[in-house]
């Protein structure tokens, strides 16, 4: 490696408070904290308002509003008991039908839907949907009968207009395999919510499928249905047409009627709500095996209500096959499926906690988990329109029956009605998974001052324990990047700059990018054994206490910022620096070539810089440094350009061309840099960091302290209140 007398420009942040913990002050400070815990646990808000309770939560698991947008063109129920739908109204839920235990039954909006193909091949079907899935689409297999036999439609999607259905078809059919399979390159046909009645009701679903079947062998376009009218009990009937405009209707009409011309036809009734049902095959394995019935959901107006008595609750095809307690809400919303998990309260932070902490971590760190969520969830209120909360991050996570444990349960059991409240008002427990050794101050990462939401030292180091070291290296051939340790052995022997050779285990080593294993990023390198390689650093292995991103080019940086900010970065990025910092040393201010760069607030450079995993981190601008010359000139790149020459000891002189080289600082010290623009960051915690810091309550815990003391600690001068 070649050596230059450079000071370098990296960005540090502020040294890390050590957490103080002598065992003595431990064990008196908990005792302390569990008497003023009792105290304020029994206790009211100081101005005697009643503690906030929700019998049940409304989760949303798919919904589109304003603030959050996931959607499913279907939902599929099943359970291991009956299951139970009903049409919930304001006076309770009537009745409409129940399934065999383990049936499967599906819902989808009856909305408008492009038609990709009509055909009496299920292979031929089978290709298109598993074509569409890859594609990234929402296809549906439906099947009904005519004079052709049974004939498969290809349905996409869900969309509250034709014109949406339409440029959604046009979009697919640009695809020259949908096209193909399709037999068509434009003009896909659309279904939509027109129907007409027939009038006749039928005893049984069985009944009135096959009296639908009879029309439509006779060319009508029929399908059987269910009928509900005020509070009187659901009938089955026969609608005629799904079509998406009043000439489709009418051919289906006409259609109807020179099948049978005794038919009574008129427009459905708008007093009532009708659930059409179809034969899907979508998630069937063969034409051979029996369909799920589809039944479709009006745009506005109703509410369908799934429920069971099973024990083992109702699972969701579309949400991970995950199973939940409690019922489900199936309608329309701003035309597209909302489904809804209503259940016990206290039942939803059974999951909550699970989903949000490792069930073997200390009992204490998991009450404390319990409050915050609890607490969180409470202090929502309706935040999504129809429902409390989402069942993602953006809430907080909610996995289920499948994320309960008999430890997070009886955390939530043994801390049931707590809360936390400041000055007699719910508090908003925001948390995160690692606060990478210090939290953040509220002001510092989304600019408002909230008195509870302080900085405060994190022992989240906890989650370092049991992982491997990683050395970062210079292979032979001059590249920089990473190989666990186990993969090299130590050597006595030094590079010509005196920094330390390590000799490669195994053929084929591979050296990453980041200290960690990334199946899905490419290698830097790949060594062979024997092949001594030069040490620059030995670091923990990227975990929630401390990681590492990059080296990203200047033209990847820029690719990221994309969208994410509310200036746009105008030219190339040659320097990236962060100019302010908060209270616990979290960048709140950066410059991207000498200007300010524009984001809403401090969190948003997390996902500006390409998801970084936390709000806390310095930027190395491998490029950039700072050259002092024998007659104390002093140049700075790449701001101010030019080559750079390399002196030997011999007085011989070369430019540099290699895209890597090493700096050796006067304290010994070598640092990779680059030749052009290359940007690496090196930070602590995952999260925004601000409030509880999962890890760090974990490291409470382990070191005795109570969820009292836990939630005290990370929420300044709150009250654990119980109901």
């Amino acid at each position: 490696m070649n050596g230059v007398n450079v000071h370098t420009n990296e960005t540090k942040e502020p040294a890390r408070m050590q957490f103080p913990m002598p065992k003595t002050m431990r064990t008196v400070t908990a005792i302390l904290a569990g008497v003023i815990g009792l105290s304020v646990w029994t206790a009211l808000p100081s101005n005697g308002a009643a503690v906030p309770h929700l019998d049940t939560i409304r989760v949303g698991i798919f919904l589109d509003t304003s603030k959050y947008k996931l959607n499913t063109a279907a939902a599929s129920f099943s359970s291991a008991a009956a299951l139970q739908v009903g049409l919930r109204l304001p006076s309770g839920v009537i009745p409409m039908f129940e399934t065999a235990s383990g049936e499967m039954i599906r819902f989808t909006m009856d909305d408008y839907k492009p038609m990709l193909l009509e055909t009496t091949n299920y292979q031929t079907a089978l290709a298109l949907i598993k074509r569409l899935k890859a594609m990234g689409g929402s296809g549906m297999m439906t099947a009904s009968s005519d004079p052709r036999g049974k004939v498969y439609q290809i349905l996409e999607g869900s969309y509250g207009t034709a014109a949406e259905a339409k440029s959604a078809a046009d979009r697919w059919l640009k695809d020259a395999t949908v096209a193909s399979y399709a037999g068509k390159s434009s003009n896909a046909s659309l279904i939509g919510p027109l129907h007409l009645e027939t009038g006749m009701t039928y005893a049984s679903k069985s009944d009135a499928v096959k009296a639908a079947g009879a029309l439509s062998a006779s060319g009508a376009e029929a399908y059987a249905a269910l009928k509900q009218t005020g509070s009187a009990a659901a009938v089955y009937t026969v609608l005629i047409g799904a079509e998406s405009d009043q000439t489709a209707l009418s051919k289906a009409k006409a259609g109807a009627l020179q099948a049978n011309p005794a038919l009574a036809l008129r427009v459905t009734d708008a007093a009532s709500i009708y659930s059409l049902i179809r034969d899907d095959y979508t998630t069937a394995e063969s034409a051979s095996k029996p369909p799920v019935a589809l039944y479709s959901v009006p745009a506005a107006g109703a509410k369908l209500w799934v429920s069971t008595t099973g024990a083992t609750g109702i699972k969701l095809t579309e949400r991970y096959n995950r199973s939940y307690r409690g019922s489900f809400e199936v309608s329309g919303l701003n035309n597209k499926l909302a489904v809804i998990n209503e259940l016990p309260f206290e039942q939803y932070v059974y999951a909550v906690v699970g989903a949000e902490m490792p069930a073997s971590w200390p009992a204490e760190a998991l009450k404390s988990q319990a409050i915050a969520a609890r607490t969180y969830a409470l202090y929502q209120g309706f935040g999504f329109q129809i429902a409390h909360v989402v069942d993602t991050t953006l809430s907080q996570a909610y996995g289920g029956i499948g994320s309960e444990k008999p430890t997070t349960i009886a955390a939530v059991d043994a801390t049931n009605g707590e809360v936390a409240m400041y000055n007699g008002k719910l508090i908003e427990t925001v948390f995160s998974s690692s606060a990478g050794g210090v939290t953040a101050d509220s002001k510092e990462i989304w600019g408002s001052d909230v008195a509870y939401l302080k900085s405060v030292t994190s022992p989240d180091e906890v989650s370092e324990k049991g992982l491997y070291k990683w050395y970062r290296i210079v292979t032979p051939d001059g590249s920089v990047g990473y190989m666990r340790e186990d993969l090299l052995d130590t050597t006595d022997q030094f590079s010509a700059s005196g920094q330390p050779l390590l000799r490669v285990k195994s053929d084929g080593s591979k050296v990453r990018p980041i200290p960690l294993i990334q199946d899905d990023v490419p290698i830097v390198d790949s060594v062979n054994s024997g092949s001594l390689v030069v040490q620059l650093d030995k670091v923990t292995q990227s975990n929630e206490m401390s990681w590492v991103r990059g080296t990203y080019s200047a033209d990847t940086l820029l690719g990221f910022t994309q969208g994410k900010l509310q200036k746009a970065i105008s030219g190339k990025i040659s320097t990236l620096e962060v100019s302010q910092r908060g209270p616990s040393g979290r960048p709140t201010e950066i410059m991207v070539n000498g200007q300010k760069l524009q984001v809403k607030n401090p969190d948003g450079f997390r996902s500006a810089f390409g998801g970084l995993p936390s709000t806390l981190f310095t930027i190395d601008e491998t490029a950039r440094v700072t050259m002092s010359g024998a007659d104390d000139s002093v140049r700075n790149l790449p701001a101010d350009g030019g080559s750079v020459y390399i002196q030997g000891g011999d007085g011989s002189a070369r430019e540099l061309k290699e895209p890597n080289y090493f700096i050796l600082s006067g304290d010994g010290q070598v640092r990779a840099a680059t030749k052009e623009p290359g940007f690496r960051f090196e930070g602590g915690g995952n999260g925004h960091g601000v409030g509880l810091s999962q890890y760090g309550a974990r490291g409470l815990a382990e070191l005795g302290y109570d969820y009292k003391y836990i939630m005290q600690y990370y929420y300044k001068d709150v009250q654990i209140v119980k109901e």
